[in-house]
This record gives C-alpha cells, sequence and structure tokens, in this order.
C-alpha cells in the first residue's frame, strides 16, 4: 500500500511526486513512456514557474544543463521593438525554456532523489476502488503485458489533456472552451541567446524562446484557417513555415532563413481548453489533466508547478488527517481555479485575435498578472524538500 500513486511523470506529475516524497510519504510515479523523451512544448517558462524551480533547489540544475539564462524580453509591434531587461522580482531576474526531454528528466531525478519510487514502461488501465467508490489504487499493464495493481490512499492522474485517468475517476470539466488557433513551431540556430521575442501583427504571434544546443524555439500562432499554408504543405512545411514568417514578421522571417533550422515543424490546432474537477475520494487531478489552456498565453509549466505545490500540501494535509481531507482537497481546487481564473480568461480574449492595440492591452495584462502571481508563489510558505535541494 503506498500513500500515493502519480500517473504521469512530466511536469506537473514528477513535481508533485518530488514534494509528496520530501513531505515523507511513500509515494510511486509510474509512466508508459520512457525518460528522458519529448513532448510538444514551446518551452518558455514565465517568471512563476522559475520562481518555483528556484525555491525548489532546482533552477541551478536547470541552468548548469545549459538552458541559457534568458535576461531580457521583446515586444515588437508591427515592426517598432523594445527591449526591457529582466528586472529582479519575487527572487528571481532570469527566465529559463529548456528543452522537455531535459526539464522533464531532471524533475524526475529529483523526485528519486526525495524517496519516490519511479516505474516507466507502465500503463494505467483502471483504477482500484472500495465498496463506497473511493478510489484505491491504480490497475496497469507492464511493458511485457503483465498485469499490475498498485494499491494507495490517494491516486493522482497527471496523465495530461488526453488524460484517461480523469475518464477512470468521472471527473466532470466544469468549464470549457475550443481555441480557435494553430501554433507551429521548430528549432533554429543563430537567433541570440538572452532574449525572449514576442512579435505581434494582424492575426499574427510569432515569438522567440531560447532554449538548449545553441538553439532557439520559434513559434507562430494564427487563427487555424490561416495557418492552412503550413498545415497541409506536407513535405515541405519548414519552408511553408519560413515564408510565412518571413511575409507575417519580416524581420523575424529573414533572421530565421539566415540561420539554421534544426528539426522539423511540429504543431497542433484547435486545442481545448478547460476546468475540470480537481478530485474526488481518494483522487485528485493536477496539471493538463485538471487544467489546460491555449499556449498563446505561454503557462503551461509553471501551471504544473503551482498546481504541484497546491495539490501536494493538500495531500500531505489529508493523509497525516483524513478527517479534513474534503476541505483540503476542495481548498485546493478553488486556489487553483482563483489562480487561473483571469489567465484563463485572458486567453480566452487573445485566441480571437483582437485588432493589434487590443492585443496588446491584453499582453500587458498578461504581464501584469504574471508578475502577480510570481509574487503569490514566492510567499508560499517553505515545503521540506530536502533531498532534492541538497542534491541540488
Amino acid at each position: 500500500m503506498y500513500d500515493v500513486v502519480v500517473v504521469g511523470t512530466r511536469c506537473a506529475g514528477a513535481a508533485t511526486a518530488m514534494l509528496l516524497a520530501g513531505m515523507g510519504h511513500d509515494v510511486v510515479a509510474v509512466d508508459k513512456a520512457p525518460l528522458p523523451s519529448d513532448t510538444l512544448s514551446t518551452h518558455g517558462i514565465a517568471r512563476g514557474g522559475v520562481v518555483q524551480l528556484s525555491r525548489w533547489g532546482l533552477l541551478d540544475r536547470v541552468l548548469a544543463s545549459r538552458a541559457p539564462a534568458v535576461t531580457y524580453v521583446m515586444f515588437d509591434l508591427q515592426g517598432q521593438a523594445k527591449v526591457r531587461r529582466i528586472k529582479p522580482r519575487a527572487g528571481v531576474d532570469v527566465l529559463v525554456a529548456p528543452r522537455r526531454r531535459l526539464l522533464d528528466s531532471l524533475l524526475a531525478d529529483a523526485a528519486v532523489e526525495s524517496g519516490a519510487e519511479l516505474r516507466t514502461g507502465l500503463t494505467a488501465t483502471g483504477v482500484l476502488r472500495s465498496d463506497d467508490g473511493r478510489v484505491t489504487g491504480v490497475v496497469g499493464l507492464s511493458a511485457n503485458g503483465d498485469r499490475v495493481e498498485l494499491p494507495a490512499r490517494i491516486v493522482v492522474g497527471a496523465d495530461g489533456r488526453r488524460s484517461r485517468m480523469a475518464g477512470y475517476f468521472g471527473a466532470r470539466t466544469l468549464e470549457e472552451f475550443t481555441s480557435p488557433c494553430a501554433v507551429f513551431y521548430t528549432y533554429v540556430t543563430g537567433l541570440g541567446s538572452d532574449t525572449y521575442e514576442f512579435h505581434i501583427a494582424p492575426d499574427t504571434f510569432a515569438g522567440v524562446f531560447p532554449t538548449h544546443d545553441g538553439a532557439a524555439c520559434v513559434w507562430l500562432i494564427r487563427p487555424t484557417p490561416l495557418l492552412d499554408p503550413v498545415r497541409t504543405a506536407g513535405s515541405g512545411r519548414i519552408a511553408a513555415f519560413v515564408d510565412e514568417l518571413e511575409r507575417l514578421v519580416p524581420d523575424l522571417g529573414r533572421r530565421v532563413r539566415a540561420g539554421r533550422i534544426t528539426e522539423r515543424v511540429r504543431g497542433t490546432a484547435d486545442l481545448p481548453n478547460y476546468l475540470r474537477q480537481s478530485h474526488g475520494p481518494g483522487w485528485a487531478l493536477v496539471g493538463d489533466a485538471g487544467y489546460h489552456r491555449d499556449p498563446i498565453t505561454g503557462h503551461g509549466i509553471t501551471d504544473a508547478f503551482r498546481d504541484a505545490e497546491l495539490l501536494a500540501t493538500a495531500i500531505d494535509r489529508s493523509l497525516h488527517e483524513p478527517s479534513v481531507e474534503l476541505a483540503a482537497m476542495t481548498s485546493y481546487q478553488e486556489t487553483r481555479n482563483a489562480m487561473a481564473r483571469e489567465i484563463f480568461d485572458v486567453t480566452r480574449a487573445l485566441t480571437a485575435f483582437p485588432p493589434p492595440d487590443r492585443f496588446v492591452e491584453l499582453q500587458l495584462q498578461l504581464s501584469e498578472a504574471l508578475e502577480r502571481e510570481a509574487d503569490q508563489l514566492a510567499s508560499f510558505p517553505a515545503l521540506s524538500t530536502q533531498p532534492a535541494s541538497s542534491a541540488a
């Protein structure tokens, strides 16, 4: 009998397992995918996420992995660019955009160092329940097809926006809309390593996030039909992506053409945006399994880190004093919803692609909301994650 089984070992799941193990609980984290592995992501971490990495003693590890320390932010409105240095706030003065294969592995390693057990190659296929309906564990299949049962006092679904665990739990969707946007991205060398770039033009939002290996993630977001030239380009997708960038954001497009594209163009369209019920008897959801919004606000990793800590704190209280489980988990959901509210609403407004001046106003609102969130995260009580922190 474990205290907690966490299904999913990427940002949200690994962080939740790390924090709970650091609190002294018996935790196993499982995933069907091996680590390290990549996943769809533009990598940019907002200040709040960097605050969390710093508080957990992991920011130095991220920087030691040669993720560039980003010290400037540039906003370009139809060719008029402004560059600002990132000022110290909430205890940090840099941003980072690590490749997910490195970030997720780093977090999983930290979870193991904190005392969590890590099992990959295990696919969750259902849950165990008591006679009164409480979730009491996970049923799965190992890589060789053997049935596995992992009994636990609480099961956490951290298996992303296509979460099967949400279905097994019967989690309700509280609020949802479908984004009318598409995003495509690739990796380009020769663009610099110290500046996040945001480029705004009519029906266009593009950007640059410096990442590992001397490359930057270059991304383009537009209403889905307007990205058909890229979506339908087949083997010519790289050329179509660069052509669209050069047409829409000429300076960035020329720089990308002059650089070296190192990987294929990846992307997705019409993503679901939702808030799901995040807890029930014996279970909880965290990360994209419980809350997801369009990448136009670039906040997914910070969401995962924030909610991992909120949930770990609630589970810790519940395990120490089962009589407060409902109150603790309800507080987790209410706090998550309150902290997500403004950015969820701004995301919806941005995906409608209002005129550039209004788009800029919404970006400024987003920036202010992110700074307030960073301050709030920095004020959270210190957590006991000493094994991971001391190894950082």
